[in-house]
């Protein structure tokens, strides 16, 4: 589906928490939460990153503190992908201050129409209020919500990273844009009276671009054959982290330099549902641009490619 361009379901849901939910959450949540996460019923966001909590997640300070049936959360989170528009949110949260950082940190779902929790938008390069930071003061959030232990959020959290970084490595969208690319790529003259198809400077770009794309494709399939052997991804959710990023980085900066100076136009509004403007340049050329700046974020959420390096080397290479 991703081949031709479908609408995907938001990852949140389906492709994060929904596996959290089925190997730690006990039997209530499984049946509450999963049937309306495979249909869709309902938008997920994720709670992880803080203001001064990014790579080094595990010094978040977002407290829960018990108080009864409930927990009180208080505190920030931010680059909150879609929260404006989520009904729920998994959170890491700090229940226990006494202990090292990572032993103290467990696993909340909140539902985001409680009193207390509020929003503000981020406007990223491309004028766009994609993300958001996120306000918890006093949210009163059921122990129900709770998922697996207290205090063993950390586990839980990790795993839920390695789903999510193996669904960035995004080959299904790098196929369909370097087919897209070939397709403008022929319809551009070169500035000599042939198309960039006919560059081989250009033709040799594209070239490692797709013998790049196909090795990654491999590892995802090595990878997910081993998630249905009931398995969770290992370190190579970091490898398709890192590949399929900057994979996507480089489509991007091939798409701007080959609408040159027609990538250029500033045009937010053909984004928006029911544009009816005229298209600038072969493909829609104004859009280069745009997704080359939303997409420079690529490389740093879900874990930045530095901290992913990093993580190879330890599970991997023992360094």
């Amino acid at each position: 589906m991703g081949l031709i361009g479908a609408p995907e379901p938001v990852p949140f849901g389906s492709k994060m928490v929904a596996p959290v939910i089925m190997a730690y959450g006990n039997d209530e949540q499984k049946q509450r939460f999963p049937p309306d996460i495979l249909e869709s019923n309902v938008w997920w966001c994720q709670g992880y990153s803080e203001p001064n909590a990014g790579s080094d997640l595990a010094s978040l300070k977002t407290s829960a503190v018990r108080e009864g049936n409930h927990y009180i959360v208080n505190g920030a989170k931010t680059w909150n992908t879609y929260g404006q528009y989520a009904d729920w949110i998994f959170c890491l949260v700090r229940t226990d201050n006494t202990v090292k950082k990572q032993e103290g940190i467990s696993f909340l779902l909140i539902d985001m129409k409680s009193e207390g929790v509020s929003h503000k938008p981020i406007y990223l390069l491309d004028g766009h209020a994609e993300v958001n930071e996120i306000f918890f003061d006093d949210v009163k959030v059921p122990v129900e919500n709770l998922i697996g232990e207290e205090n063993k959020g950390w586990t839980y959290a990790k795993v839920l990273l390695t789903h999510e970084r193996t669904n960035i490595s995004g080959v299904p969208r790098g196929k369909r844009r370097l087919r897209a690319l070939k397709r403008i790529a022929a319809e551009t003259d070169d500035g000599f009276g042939n198309s960039m198809m006919e560059n081989q400077t250009f033709r040799n770009r594209l070239a490692n671009i797709e013998i790049e794309l196909k090795a990654l494709e491999f590892v995802e399939l090595r990878t997910l054959a081993s998630v249905s052997a009931g398995k969770a991804p290992g370190p190579e959710s970091s490898i398709l982290k890192i590949v399929g990023t900057e994979l996507a980085q480089k489509i991007d900066e091939i798409f701007v330099d080959l609408a040159a100076y027609q990538s250029l136009p500033f045009v937010p509004e053909q984004f928006e549902d029911g544009f009816q403007g005229t298209p600038i340049g072969p493909g829609n050329s104004a859009a280069f641009a745009l997704t080359y700046f939303n997409n420079r974020k690529a490389s740093i959420y879900g874990g930045s490619n530095e901290i992913q390096r990093n993580i190879i080397c330890k599970a991997v290479l023992g360094l």
